[in-house]
């Protein structure tokens, strides 16, 4: 017996990285998955469906079912045509996992419009576009007195917790991302559905060439293997996981961070209004616990 028995799944992005593995683990506990992927490049270029393919055939080899959709979810269209497949072809749906994603790195100043636009639409309406369908077909199965447990899992990264330089457009899109996780868990807890996001450490396409410490080591445990991520966004898939929403959790190996939102560092209060040269007199006050202008970009 599987963690997801009967549950029907979508992972978007799935025909490589952490996709590939979050789509294998769902359906090695039972679950039958929409395989996602439009098979681009790393910057979003290309149509190869052989990467999700690949990921259906083991998925069917290991004992469970699954289908290729190659829709773009960041389309509106593309995104209601992945819903409705999860639904016309398994007769149901339970769970979503936003994954997919690009990248275009430039500093501010080198960034060009169509490398922001392109960012923005694939990470941050990529993840709501399919969200907002789910969220419809959820809502009228709830309303038409069905008992739901719809689970949304987004994927952010801790650029866009603590920012990065050289990515304002994917920091932006991440953070977007976090944002809309509580929106979204706050919207649809009524119905059943929950909604978490995850922000991994993992070596995939995106991270290897950026980060040389991820090279796979010779022995030992693995911490940037992206199946560590998997098991977190297995967990939060299932029934037991039906308590938890709104959160956001970093994950790298065996180490998981649970975060909250933004927060107050620094506070001063008075009944009048402040004017410029009393607010510079009392910053060393408002910021007495910030030691940097700049938040750390990880925890580690």
């Amino acid at each position: 017996m599987g963690m997801l028995d009967g549950k029907v799944a979508i992972v978007t992005g799935a025909g490589r990285g952490i996709g590939r593995e979050e789509a294998l683990l769902l359906a090695s506990e039972g679950a039958k998955v929409i395989v996602n992927d439009v098979g681009a490049s790393l910057q979003g270029e290309g149509d190869d469906k052989h990467p999700a393919e690949e990921v259906v055939e083991l998925i069917k080899s290991g004992g469970s079912d699954a289908a290729v959709n190659s829709s773009d979810v960041s389309s509106w269209e593309g995104a209601k045509a992945l819903i409705d497949q999860a639904v016309d072809t398994f007769g149901q749906l339970d769970i979503l996992v936003n994954n997919a994603g690009i990248l275009r790195d430039k500093m501010c100043f080198n960034m060009e419009e169509s490398d922001w636009d392109d960012v923005i639409r694939v990470h941050l309406k990529g993840h709501f576009a399919p969200a907002r369908h789910a969220a419809v077909y959820w809502r009228g199965r709830a309303k038409a007195g069905e008992d739901v447990t719809g689970r949304i899992i987004n994927t952010s990264s801790e650029a866009g917790l603590f920012g990065n330089a050289g990515q304002a457009n994917y920091s932006a899109a991440k953070a977007g991302i976090a944002s809309m996780t509580w929106v979204l868990a706050r919207e649809l807890g009524r119905y059943g559905i929950t909604c978490n996001s995850i922000s991994p450490r993992a070596r995939t396409r995106m991270t290897e060439n950026i980060f040389g410490e991820m090279a796979k080591a010779d022995n030992g445990f693995d911490k940037f293997d992206p199946k560590n991520v998997a098991q977190l966004v297995t967990f939060l898939a299932t029934d037991e996981a039906a308590d938890i929403s709104g959160q956001n959790f970093i994950v790298y190996g065996g180490d998981i961070w649970a975060t909250g939102g933004f927060h107050t560092t620094g506070e001063i209060h008075r009944d009048t209004m402040w004017t410029p040269a009393e607010l510079a007199a009392a910053k060393g006050e408002l910021f007495k616990d910030i030691s940097s202008g700049v938040p750390p970009f990880s925890l580690a």
